[in-house]
């Protein structure tokens, strides 16, 4: 307890007018946290994606209409497709940061072009989606439901294809590397991992919240207009 302490103060307590103060402060290299510059370019678009989001699911939560038919959402089995094609994105990207950790570069470059397939595919999952939805006579202007299904899909897959359009750039990148010479891409890697984390974390909240619960969600909501 006593060194937390010394930790969480000790910055206060130092006299940085003083000649060795001073010195030890010239020596600082100035971080506050060990992170490379591509995970810290991760955490801040986090910032902003889960502002995003949030507002995207807060407004579906408070704009349910007390009539809202429960019967006539569009319960299909490709949702959960979708969702084990991302969970198995993850796997593999953890995989790779895994092996990099180990330096045990023998299957990188396959699980990277594995994970860029399975994105691709989660994407045309949702497309296919999407026609699903229109053919059904489902579209944006059809009720709240749909208008927030459609908002968050869409803004989903397009942090998706900026992930892609960085993961395109590494992959490339590490192609042409040599076996050794692979670890070299362990920052970007890592950081890519975090982000494809992130939005399976996503996904799965509004996945639960807007498909597996969504009556339950439904009744709560109509709960608290009515």
């Amino acid at each position: 307890m006593s060194n937390f302490i010394k930790k969480l103060f000790g910055t206060l307590a130092e006299k940085p007018w003083e000649k060795e103060q001073a010195a030890i402060d010239n020596y600082h290299p100035g971080k506050t946290f060990n992170l490379s510059k591509q995970t810290s370019a991760v955490i801040v678009i986090f910032g902003i994606s889960t502002v995003l989001f949030s507002l995207i699911l807060t407004g579906y939560l408070y704009t349910i209409p007390p009539e809202q038919d429960t019967k006539f959402l569009f319960k299909p089995n490709l949702l959960w497709v979708n969702t084990i094609v991302l969970f198995f994105v993850t796997y593999f990207f953890s995989k790779i940061t895994k092996d990099l950790k180990k330096n045990d570069t023998t299957k990188i470059k396959k699980n990277l072009i594995l994970v860029g397939g399975l994105s691709y595919l989660f994407l045309f999952g949702q497309v296919l989606f999407w026609y699903q939805l229109m053919q059904d006579e489902k579209f944006v202007s059809t009720n709240s439901y749909f208008s927030s299904f459609y908002i968050f899909t869409a803004l989903h897959g397009l942090h998706l294809l900026g992930g892609l359009f960085f993961w395109g750039k590494v992959c490339s990148k590490t192609l042409k590397l040599k076996q050794n010479e692979i670890t070299s891409q362990n920052k970007s890697i890592s950081a890519l991992s975090l982000y494809w984390m992130f939005l399976l974390i996503v996904w799965l909240i509004f996945f639960l919240t807007i498909f597996v619960f969504n009556d339950t969600v439904i009744a709560w909501c109509k709960a608290l207009l009515t």
